[in-house]
Protein backbone atom coordinates (compact mmCIF):
# COMPACT_ATOMS: atom_id res chain seq x y z
CA UNK A 1 0.00 0.00 0.00
CA UNK A 2 1.33 3.42 -1.03
CA UNK A 3 -0.08 6.48 0.73
CA UNK A 4 1.05 10.06 0.26
CA UNK A 5 0.32 13.04 2.49
CA UNK A 6 0.10 16.63 1.32
CA UNK A 7 -0.29 19.90 3.19
CA UNK A 8 -3.26 22.14 2.42
CA UNK A 9 -4.31 25.07 4.59
CA UNK A 10 -2.13 23.76 7.38
CA UNK A 11 -3.82 20.34 7.38
CA UNK A 12 -2.45 16.95 6.38
CA UNK A 13 -4.42 15.15 3.67
CA UNK A 14 -3.99 11.50 2.68
CA UNK A 15 -4.20 9.98 -0.79
CA UNK A 16 -3.83 6.32 -1.71
CA UNK A 17 -1.75 5.93 -4.86
CA UNK A 18 -2.41 3.16 -7.38
CA UNK A 19 -0.27 4.21 -10.33
CA UNK A 20 2.85 6.19 -11.26
CA UNK A 21 0.74 8.67 -13.18
CA UNK A 22 -1.37 9.32 -10.10
CA UNK A 23 1.75 9.78 -8.00
CA UNK A 24 3.06 12.52 -10.30
CA UNK A 25 -0.01 14.70 -9.65
CA UNK A 26 0.90 15.49 -6.06
CA UNK A 27 3.66 17.28 -4.15
CA UNK A 28 3.73 15.27 -0.89
CA UNK A 29 5.73 15.94 2.25
CA UNK A 30 5.30 12.35 3.46
CA UNK A 31 5.21 9.08 1.52
CA UNK A 32 4.20 6.05 3.57
CA UNK A 33 4.79 2.56 2.18
CA UNK A 34 3.13 -0.30 4.06
CA UNK A 35 4.32 -3.71 2.83
CA UNK A 36 5.32 -2.14 -0.52
CA UNK A 37 5.29 -4.22 -3.67
CA UNK A 38 8.17 -4.25 -6.16
CA UNK A 39 6.07 -2.12 -8.49
CA UNK A 40 5.47 0.53 -5.81
CA UNK A 41 9.20 0.63 -5.04
CA UNK A 42 9.82 1.09 -8.75
CA UNK A 43 7.44 4.07 -8.81
CA UNK A 44 9.36 5.67 -5.95
CA UNK A 45 12.67 5.05 -7.72
CA UNK A 46 11.39 6.37 -11.05
CA UNK A 47 9.63 9.49 -9.78
CA UNK A 48 11.65 10.53 -6.72
CA UNK A 49 15.00 9.00 -7.62
CA UNK A 50 15.06 7.19 -4.29
CA UNK A 51 16.23 3.59 -3.91
CA UNK A 52 14.71 1.74 -0.97
CA UNK A 53 17.31 -0.61 0.60
CA UNK A 54 16.45 -4.30 0.50
CA UNK A 55 17.15 -4.60 4.24
CA UNK A 56 15.08 -1.51 5.13
CA UNK A 57 12.71 -3.42 7.43
CA UNK A 58 15.05 -6.17 8.66
CA UNK A 59 14.74 -6.84 12.38
CA UNK A 60 18.27 -8.16 12.82
CA UNK A 61 20.12 -5.23 11.25
CA UNK A 62 23.22 -4.05 13.11
CA UNK A 63 22.57 -1.37 15.68
CA UNK A 64 25.31 0.80 14.17
CA UNK A 65 23.49 0.82 10.81
CA UNK A 66 20.15 2.01 12.16
CA UNK A 67 21.02 5.72 12.25
CA UNK A 68 23.30 7.07 9.55
CA UNK A 69 23.73 9.66 6.80
CA UNK A 70 24.46 8.74 3.18
CA UNK A 71 27.02 10.54 1.03
CA UNK A 72 24.19 12.06 -1.02
CA UNK A 73 22.76 13.68 2.11
CA UNK A 74 19.98 11.18 2.82
CA UNK A 75 19.26 10.56 6.49
CA UNK A 76 18.33 6.99 7.39
CA UNK A 77 16.58 6.18 10.68
CA UNK A 78 15.31 2.74 11.57
CA UNK A 79 13.20 2.75 14.68
CA UNK A 80 10.78 0.39 16.43
CA UNK A 81 7.19 1.38 17.21
CA UNK A 82 5.08 -0.35 19.83
CA UNK A 83 1.88 -2.20 18.99
CA UNK A 84 0.15 -2.74 22.35
CA UNK A 85 -2.11 -5.55 21.17
CA UNK A 86 -3.67 -7.33 24.15
CA UNK A 87 -3.27 -10.82 22.67
CA UNK A 88 0.07 -10.37 20.90
CA UNK A 89 2.04 -7.24 21.82
CA UNK A 90 5.02 -6.57 19.58
CA UNK A 91 7.07 -3.86 17.90
CA UNK A 92 7.15 -2.90 14.24
CA UNK A 93 10.39 -1.86 12.57
CA UNK A 94 9.97 1.31 10.49
CA UNK A 95 12.62 2.67 8.13
CA UNK A 96 12.65 6.44 7.55
CA UNK A 97 14.50 8.14 4.70
CA UNK A 98 14.74 11.92 4.49
CA UNK A 99 16.60 14.02 1.93
CA UNK A 100 17.12 17.64 3.00
CA UNK A 101 20.08 18.79 0.89
CA UNK A 102 20.05 17.19 -2.58
CA UNK A 103 18.18 19.67 -4.81
CA UNK A 104 18.60 17.48 -7.88
CA UNK A 105 16.09 14.92 -6.60
CA UNK A 106 12.35 15.32 -6.19
CA UNK A 107 12.73 13.52 -2.89
CA UNK A 108 14.10 16.66 -1.23
CA UNK A 109 11.91 17.67 1.69
CA UNK A 110 9.87 14.44 1.54
CA UNK A 111 9.81 11.92 4.36
CA UNK A 112 9.62 8.26 3.31
CA UNK A 113 8.51 5.60 5.79
CA UNK A 114 8.61 1.87 5.06
CA UNK A 115 7.07 -0.80 7.29
CA UNK A 116 5.41 -4.22 7.10
CA UNK A 117 2.16 -3.53 8.97
CA UNK A 118 -0.05 -0.72 10.18
CA UNK A 119 1.29 1.21 13.17
CA UNK A 120 -1.13 2.74 15.74
CA UNK A 121 1.13 5.80 16.17
CA UNK A 122 0.80 6.59 12.45
CA UNK A 123 -2.99 6.49 12.70
CA UNK A 124 -2.84 8.75 15.76
CA UNK A 125 -0.71 11.35 13.96
CA UNK A 126 -2.91 11.30 10.83
CA UNK A 127 -6.00 11.90 12.93
CA UNK A 128 -4.40 14.80 14.82
CA UNK A 129 -2.97 16.42 11.70
CA UNK A 130 -6.38 16.43 10.02
CA UNK A 131 -8.03 18.04 13.03
CA UNK A 132 -5.32 20.50 14.10
CA UNK A 133 -4.28 23.06 11.47
CA UNK A 134 -0.65 24.06 11.67
CA UNK A 135 0.44 20.95 13.57
CA UNK A 136 2.66 19.87 10.66
CA UNK A 137 4.87 22.32 8.77
CA UNK A 138 7.32 20.11 6.88
CA UNK A 139 8.74 16.59 6.60
CA UNK A 140 11.00 17.05 9.62
CA UNK A 141 7.93 18.00 11.64
CA UNK A 142 6.21 14.78 10.55
CA UNK A 143 9.10 12.66 11.77
CA UNK A 144 9.35 14.57 15.04
CA UNK A 145 5.61 14.36 15.69
CA UNK A 146 5.68 10.62 15.02
CA UNK A 147 8.22 10.14 17.81
CA UNK A 148 6.22 12.48 20.02
CA UNK A 149 3.07 10.43 19.39
CA UNK A 150 5.06 7.25 20.05
CA UNK A 151 6.06 8.54 23.50
CA UNK A 152 2.46 9.50 24.24
CA UNK A 153 1.20 6.10 23.02
CA UNK A 154 3.65 4.41 25.39
CA UNK A 155 2.46 6.66 28.24
CA UNK A 156 -1.18 5.74 27.58
CA UNK A 157 -0.26 2.06 27.57
CA UNK A 158 1.56 2.47 30.89
CA UNK A 159 -1.59 4.02 32.38
CA UNK A 160 -3.59 1.01 31.21
CA UNK A 161 -1.04 -1.33 32.79
CA UNK A 162 -1.29 0.57 36.07
CA UNK A 163 -5.11 0.32 36.04
CA UNK A 164 -4.92 -3.43 35.41
CA UNK A 165 -2.34 -3.85 38.18
CA UNK A 166 -4.68 -2.01 40.56
CA UNK A 167 -7.39 -4.58 39.79
CA UNK A 168 -4.93 -7.42 40.38
CA UNK A 169 -3.79 -5.77 43.60
CA UNK A 170 -7.38 -5.59 44.87
CA UNK A 171 -7.80 -9.32 44.22
CA UNK A 172 -4.54 -10.28 45.89
CA UNK A 173 -4.93 -8.05 48.93
CA UNK A 174 -8.52 -9.13 49.56
CA UNK A 175 -7.09 -11.97 51.66
CA UNK A 176 -9.23 -14.73 50.14
CA UNK A 177 -6.84 -15.93 47.44
CA UNK A 178 -7.52 -19.40 46.08
CA UNK A 179 -5.04 -21.29 43.95
CA UNK A 180 -7.22 -20.69 40.86
CA UNK A 181 -7.36 -16.94 41.52
CA UNK A 182 -3.63 -16.85 42.22
CA UNK A 183 -2.91 -18.56 38.91
CA UNK A 184 -5.11 -16.05 37.09
CA UNK A 185 -3.40 -13.12 38.77
CA UNK A 186 0.08 -14.49 38.06
CA UNK A 187 -0.80 -14.85 34.37
CA UNK A 188 -2.02 -11.25 34.22
CA UNK A 189 1.04 -9.97 36.08
CA UNK A 190 3.35 -11.81 33.67
CA UNK A 191 1.63 -10.20 30.67
CA UNK A 192 1.91 -6.74 32.23
CA UNK A 193 5.58 -7.31 33.03
CA UNK A 194 6.22 -8.26 29.40
CA UNK A 195 4.38 -5.18 28.13
CA UNK A 196 6.20 -2.93 30.59
CA UNK A 197 9.53 -4.27 29.36
CA UNK A 198 8.53 -3.68 25.73
CA UNK A 199 7.58 -0.09 26.54
CA UNK A 200 10.93 0.51 28.22
CA UNK A 201 12.80 -0.87 25.21
CA UNK A 202 10.62 1.17 22.85
CA UNK A 203 11.30 4.34 24.86
CA UNK A 204 15.05 3.67 24.69
CA UNK A 205 14.84 3.23 20.91
CA UNK A 206 12.84 6.45 20.50
CA UNK A 207 15.39 8.33 22.63
CA UNK A 208 18.20 7.18 20.36
CA UNK A 209 16.30 8.23 17.22
CA UNK A 210 15.45 11.69 18.56
CA UNK A 211 19.02 12.17 19.80
CA UNK A 212 20.29 11.33 16.30
CA UNK A 213 17.98 13.96 14.81
CA UNK A 214 19.34 16.53 17.27
CA UNK A 215 22.96 15.63 16.54
CA UNK A 216 22.43 15.76 12.77
CA UNK A 217 21.56 19.49 13.05
CA UNK A 218 18.54 19.02 10.81
CA UNK A 219 16.13 20.76 13.22
CA UNK A 220 15.42 24.44 13.57
CA UNK A 221 15.43 26.07 17.00
CA UNK A 222 11.72 25.44 17.64
CA UNK A 223 11.92 21.82 16.50
CA UNK A 224 15.07 21.34 18.57
CA UNK A 225 13.18 22.46 21.67
CA UNK A 226 10.33 20.07 20.78
CA UNK A 227 12.89 17.26 20.53
CA UNK A 228 14.24 18.14 23.98
CA UNK A 229 10.69 17.98 25.34
CA UNK A 230 10.25 14.52 23.82
CA UNK A 231 13.42 13.37 25.58
CA UNK A 232 12.12 14.75 28.87
CA UNK A 233 8.85 12.86 28.35
CA UNK A 234 10.82 9.68 27.68
CA UNK A 235 12.80 10.20 30.89
CA UNK A 236 9.51 10.34 32.81
CA UNK A 237 8.45 7.11 31.09
CA UNK A 238 11.64 5.43 32.31
CA UNK A 239 10.92 6.35 35.92
CA UNK A 240 7.32 5.19 35.58
CA UNK A 241 8.33 1.84 34.09
CA UNK A 242 10.73 1.38 37.02
CA UNK A 243 7.87 2.09 39.43
CA UNK A 244 5.66 -0.44 37.65
CA UNK A 245 8.43 -3.07 37.76
CA UNK A 246 8.57 -2.61 41.55
CA UNK A 247 4.79 -2.91 41.82
CA UNK A 248 4.79 -6.01 39.61
CA UNK A 249 7.49 -7.63 41.76
CA UNK A 250 5.53 -6.83 44.92
CA UNK A 251 2.32 -8.35 43.51
CA UNK A 252 4.25 -11.36 42.26
CA UNK A 253 5.78 -11.97 45.71
CA UNK A 254 2.44 -11.44 47.45
CA UNK A 255 0.63 -13.85 45.12
CA UNK A 256 3.32 -16.51 45.47
CA UNK A 257 3.17 -15.97 49.25
CA UNK A 258 -0.58 -16.70 49.29
CA UNK A 259 0.02 -19.82 47.22
CA UNK A 260 2.58 -20.97 49.79
CA UNK A 261 0.11 -20.26 52.60
CA UNK A 262 -2.55 -22.39 50.88
CA UNK A 263 -0.05 -25.20 50.42
CA UNK A 264 1.04 -24.94 54.06
CA UNK A 265 -2.59 -25.28 55.13
CA UNK A 266 -2.85 -28.56 53.25
CA UNK A 267 0.46 -29.80 54.64
CA UNK A 268 -0.67 -28.79 58.15
CA UNK A 269 -3.83 -30.90 57.82
CA UNK A 270 -1.79 -33.92 56.79
CA UNK A 271 0.66 -33.30 59.64
CA UNK A 272 -2.13 -33.05 62.20
CA UNK A 273 -3.77 -36.19 60.85
CA UNK A 274 -0.47 -38.06 61.04
CA UNK A 275 0.14 -37.00 64.65
CA UNK A 276 -3.47 -37.83 65.65
CA UNK A 277 -3.17 -41.34 64.21
CA UNK A 278 0.11 -42.16 65.94
CA UNK A 279 -1.44 -43.23 69.31
CA UNK A 280 -4.06 -45.54 67.68
CA UNK A 281 -1.30 -47.03 65.56
CA UNK A 282 0.78 -47.64 68.68
CA UNK A 283 -2.14 -49.35 70.43
CA UNK A 284 -2.93 -51.47 67.39
CA UNK A 285 0.72 -52.46 67.13
CA UNK A 286 0.83 -53.36 70.83
CA UNK A 287 -2.16 -55.67 70.62
CA UNK A 288 -1.00 -57.07 67.33
CA UNK A 289 2.08 -58.64 68.91
CA UNK A 290 2.03 -62.45 68.92
CA UNK A 291 3.21 -63.13 72.47
CA UNK A 292 1.77 -66.28 74.07
CA UNK A 293 1.07 -64.73 77.44
CA UNK A 294 -1.05 -61.55 77.07
CA UNK A 295 -3.75 -60.94 79.72
CA UNK A 296 -6.25 -59.49 77.22
CA UNK A 297 -6.19 -62.50 74.88
CA UNK A 298 -8.78 -64.38 76.93
CA UNK A 299 -10.81 -61.29 77.87
CA UNK A 300 -14.25 -61.15 76.21
CA UNK A 301 -14.24 -57.33 76.12
CA UNK A 302 -10.67 -57.09 74.86
CA UNK A 303 -11.57 -56.27 71.26
CA UNK A 304 -14.12 -53.50 72.07
CA UNK A 305 -11.72 -52.20 74.71
CA UNK A 306 -8.88 -51.92 72.15
CA UNK A 307 -11.14 -50.19 69.61
CA UNK A 308 -12.38 -47.71 72.20
CA UNK A 309 -8.87 -47.02 73.39
CA UNK A 310 -7.72 -46.33 69.83
CA UNK A 311 -10.69 -44.05 69.18
CA UNK A 312 -10.07 -42.10 72.39
CA UNK A 313 -6.37 -41.77 71.63
CA UNK A 314 -7.25 -40.25 68.25
CA UNK A 315 -9.96 -37.89 69.52
CA UNK A 316 -7.97 -36.46 72.42
CA UNK A 317 -5.15 -35.04 70.17
CA UNK A 318 -7.73 -33.70 67.72
CA UNK A 319 -9.56 -31.94 70.56
CA UNK A 320 -6.28 -30.50 71.81
CA UNK A 321 -5.29 -29.28 68.33
CA UNK A 322 -8.65 -27.64 67.80
CA UNK A 323 -8.47 -25.96 71.19
CA UNK A 324 -5.06 -24.50 70.30
CA UNK A 325 -6.44 -23.30 66.93
CA UNK A 326 -4.05 -25.40 64.87
CA UNK A 327 -6.82 -26.74 62.60
CA UNK A 328 -7.87 -23.34 61.25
Amino acid sequence: MLNIFTLANGRLFQEEIESLEELSRFQPIWVDLESPTLEEKRWIKQYFGLSIPEDAMDEDIEESARFYKEDNGELHIRSDFLVADEDEPHTVRVAFILNLVNDELKSKGVLFSIHDEDVPVFRLLRMRARRAPGLIADAKEVLLKLFDADAEYSADTLEEIYDELEKASAKVLSGDVTDALAGEVLGAIARHEDMNGRIRRNAMDTRRAVSFMMRSKMLNSEQFEDARQILRDIDSLDSHTAFLFDKINFLMDATVGFININQNKIIKIFSVASVALLPPTLIASLYGMNFKFMPELDWAMGYPYALGLMLASALVPMWYFRKRGWLK
